[in-house]
């Protein structure tokens, strides 16, 4: 324990209601011991009578000064000292801190103060040390910043501020910067709050003058007579000076605010040439390049750049430093300046890739279109060291093949054609060519390349095109042969079944082979699809209205494991089409998609207008801009895989097993969807979908033309629209001239109308069936002739008979379309026509409805 002094020197540091430092002795202690201990012998010598009264006073005495005691540490009179508060060093660091620190209680008065802090408060003893709030109370520079430390104090949080004290001269001020902090964690320290003061104006003058030689060197920067710019990795520029953006007529304050690449003021593909600098790691690389910057306005300024990029340590590339020279002044002062100038626009700028490479194929030198061949083609710019890195390993024998013959000095290499290197397909076309034999150590060739990816595309495209279209020529060629062999095998299939009663034991193999020949003309029928060849019935259809009324044939179609979902699309515009072939299209498409979802899925159909300016907006290749209605049919399956995507449409590919398919779905959704005017295209992902986008034209009923008084073909025929005649006997009378090549063919369809009771005179082609109506001075009541036969077809045979006989009445019958001879008859020209393949019922009925007819 220890008393409580006052420490009242100005020079030392202020402590206030606290106890002063106690320097406690060990000697002491065992003095007082000794006593006791030499008091408790004497007395135990003199006997215990006469030391009773001795014991008592000592006991006594003991007691009052333990009372006092207790009585004066409960005052604060006397305490017992904590040792760590006896430290003298680090009692001494406090005090002699070059900051100023206080301590304030709860109440904002000062517990403690050291030397430094009575100085910088300009307090000249102890007893005026005064708080900060009070300090600097007056003062409206400071005041802010005095309030926000007060508050953090009181919160028990931490706060900084930096202020500035204005002189008495009011030029020469000072900075302090002042911090406040609680004392401690427990709850009784963070009621008392540790202040410090900092004199930092010395270190905010050194600030102030970095920070004006810096505005100089920018200044400087700005003002020099060439420019200067920075760009990151990512092709942002981070700095222009003054000067560049004075020559690119650019506001400085506008580029420093960000958004600026080096695209937008690099000309052509020159931004390749600083990005395509192989990585180095660790190292410093400056390279030259002489190209063109674009202005404001677009005009260029042809600029020499000294490039310098920093790479780090995992080779990425830092902000570059780059020079910038401008060369235009060169044109006029120095002639051999300019046309270096000329050649290296020239060089840089030309459509063509160009490169010099050593006997290794080493780049030496390349111009701007190259450097951005190979940023497309390595990512890693390895097409940048080595033009062999640019080709694909399968056809890098022909380069190098090229250009160790340009490094033996010779000439009149052929150029080649080889497939790059990369992700996707691209094509180029390399010309190789020798230098001079002096610079053959540095550079062994110049190699032009151009890419041909686009011109290969559209080659394969054309030839695709003509591919499908010499198919769907042979197709045609092929269905109309086979029409006609099935024509006889139907009719006379017929013939059998009426011979034969169901009970006959050869009935149903008669059955099985009008059920195979039937099966047979579907697939003929979708061949003519293809070629688009078939007759179609067009109308206008509303599209809504025809898939809703398709719904519950689809969902059988599909299964339960698939959903079905339709989204009509808001007030469709009509289309002009063929109802059963349109339908035949969505079945079809329908059918693939559930093929594609064999664990279920989702098949949406979804319909949209589509303006003109919205189809020339898509990028599918072939659409013209005008208005369509837009089918959407998408599954979510397997999807396509892109290797086969271009031949999805051709008849027979098909990805099916043997006997689930025949390979003529899609291609007869394509000719079904082009030969009514529209467009098809599809889009998949493996693994995720497919979607099929059908565009049919828009039909507008104003532009159609008004339908003459009589049709001109039999698909447009309207009896209520015809004047009335005479009805003919429907008895099955009347004289028919039945011309057809097909002589097999021709005998049964004679047989089946002989059979209904008609008088039939046969003809095998055009010259014997008017040799048949000049005999008969054009007494014949119906002609039925094949449209393709030799010496005379069906459209020349009906000119010559209708000169004779105008009211002639007359059916062609024929495997192709008619719109495939409809041109070549002369305008309102009246005929029905009768599709092959055709059983006997189709064609007696055919024959009594035109026969039925009267003009």
């Amino acid at each position: 324990m220890t008393a409580e002094t006052d420490h009242n020197q100005a020079a030392e540091p202020f402590v206030a209601h606290e106890p002063a430092r106690r320097s406690g002795s060990i000697v002491l202690v065992l003095l007082v011991a000794a006593g006791l201990v030499a008091v408790a012998i004497a007395l135990m010598t003199i006997g215990r009578a006469q030391a009773q009264p001795y014991i008592l006073g000592v006991l006594a005495l003991l007691a009052m000064v333990g009372l006092f005691s207790l009585f004066a540490f409960a005052a604060g009179i006397i305490r017992f000292s904590d040792r760590s508060t006896d430290d003298p060093v680090m009692g001494r660091i406090a005090n002699h801190a070059h900051d100023g620190l206080a301590v304030t209680d709860s109440h904002g008065h000062v517990v403690y103060s050291n030397a430094a802090y009575l100085a910088l408060t300009g307090a000249s003893s102890p007893q005026e040390v005064r708080p900060v709030e009070r300090v600097f109370i007056g003062n409206p520079d400071v005041s802010e910043a005095v309030f926000r430390l007060l508050k953090a104090a009181r919160e028990g949080k931490r706060q900084q501020e930096e202020v500035r004290i204005a002189g008495h001269d009011g030029l020469h001020g000072r900075w302090l910067r002042m911090r406040v902090r609680p004392l401690g964690q427990s709850k009784r320290e963070q009621k008392y709050a540790v202040w410090s003061i900092a004199d930092i104006t010395r270190d905010r003058e050194r600030q102030e003058d970095v920070f004006k030689e810096l505005q100089h060197a920018i200044e400087y920067l700005d003002h020099a007579p060439c420019g200067f710019f920075s760009v990151t990795a990512s092709g942002e520029i981070a700095y222009v000076n003054a000067t560049l953006a004075n020559w690119l007529d650019y506001d400085l304050a506008e580029i420093g605010s960000g958004g600026l690449r080096l695209t937008d003021i690099v000309s052509g593909d020159g931004a390749a040439l600083l990005t395509s600098i192989v990585p180095a790691p660790g190292e410093v690389k400056t390279e030259v390049f002489d190209i063109d910057l674009r202005r404001r306005g677009g005009k260029t300024v042809p600029v020499r750049l000294y490039h310098k990029l920093a790479f780090g340590a995992d080779g990425t590339a830092g902000a570059s430093r780059t020079l910038v020279i401008s060369r235009a002044r060169d044109e006029h002062s120095d002639p051999e300046r300019a046309a270096e100038v000329r050649f290296m626009r020239f060089f840089d700028h030309t459509p063509m890739a160009i490169a010099t490479v050593d006997r290794g194929g080493n780049v030496v030198r390349a111009n701007a279109r190259y450097a951005k061949l190979a940023q497309g083609l390595n990512a890693e710019g390895s097409a940048a060291k080595s033009i062999f890195r640019a080709v694909n390993p399968r056809d890098r024998s022909l380069v190098i093949a090229a250009i160790n013959q340009a490094a033996e000095g010779r000439g009149d290499i052929a150029p080649v054609e080889v497939m790059l290197d990369g992700a996707k397909e691209r094509w180029g076309q390399f010309f190789v060519t020798a230098v001079e034999e002096d610079e053959r150590d540095a550079e062994a060739a110049i190699v032009y390349m151009l890419e041909t990816t686009e011109r290969r595309t559209l080659e394969n495209q054309i030839n695709q095109s003509q591919k499908m279209d010499m198919v769907g020529q042979l197709a045609g060629g092929i269905a109309h042969d086979f029409n006609n062999v099935l024509s006889a095998i139907m009719m006379a299939n017929d013939f059998l079944l009426n011979a034969h009663k169901p009970t006959d034991p050869s009935f149903q193999d008669i059955m099985q082979i009008k059920q195979n020949a039937t099966r047979a003309a579907t697939l003929v029928r979708q061949l003519l699809a293809f070629s688009r060849r078939q007759t179609l019935r067009p109308q206008v259809l509303d599209l809504g209205d025809a898939l809703s009324d398709l719904t519950m044939l689809l969902r059988r179609l599909i299964g339960e494991k698939v959903k079905l979902d339709l989204v009509h699309g808001r007030d469709l515009w009509p289309v002009k089409v063929d109802v059963s072939q349109f339908e035949q299209v969505i079945v079809n498409l329908a059918v693939n998609a559930r093929d594609a979802m064999p664990d279920g899925g989702k098949l949406i159909i979804k319909t949209q207008n589509v303006t003109a300016e919205e189809a020339g907006q898509l990028s599918y290749k072939g659409l013209p801009a005008a208005d369509y209605v837009r089918i959407d049919i998408t599954d979510t399956g397997t999807g396509i895989p892109l290797e086969i995507i271009d031949k999805i449409f051709e008849p027979f590919f098909s990805t099916k097993e043997v006997g689930k398919g025949t390979g003529l779905g899609l291609s007869t959704v394509y000719g079904i969807v082009k030969q009514t005017g529209g467009f098809v295209y599809v889009d998949s992902t493996p693994g995720e979908g497919t979607t099929f986008r059908i565009f049919l034209p828009r039909h507008r009923p104003e532009q159609e033309v008004a339908p003459e008084p009589q049709p001109t073909n039999g698909a447009a025929k309207e009896p209520a629209a015809e004047p009335p005649k005479p009805k003919p006997d429907l008895t099955g009378q009347g004289t028919i001239l039945l011309v057809e090549d097909e002589d097999g063919l021709r005998s049964l369809n004679a047989r089946g109308l002989r059979s209904r009771g008609y008088s039939v005179i046969e003809a095998s082609n055009g010259i014997e069936a008017m040799e048949a109506f000049d005999e008969k001075n054009g007494a014949i009541d119906l002609v039925v002739s094949d449209v393709v036969m030799p010496e005379m077809d069906g459209p020349t045979l009906l000119k010559e008979m209708r000169s004779r006989n105008p009211d002639l009445k007359i059916i062609f019958v024929s495997g192709y379309a008619e719109d495939a001879f409809e041109k070549s008859l002369p305008e309102n020209q009246q005929f029905a026509f009768l599709p092959k393949p055709f059983t006997l019922t189709q064609l007696v009925a055919a024959v009594k409805e035109t026969m039925a007819l009267q003009k």
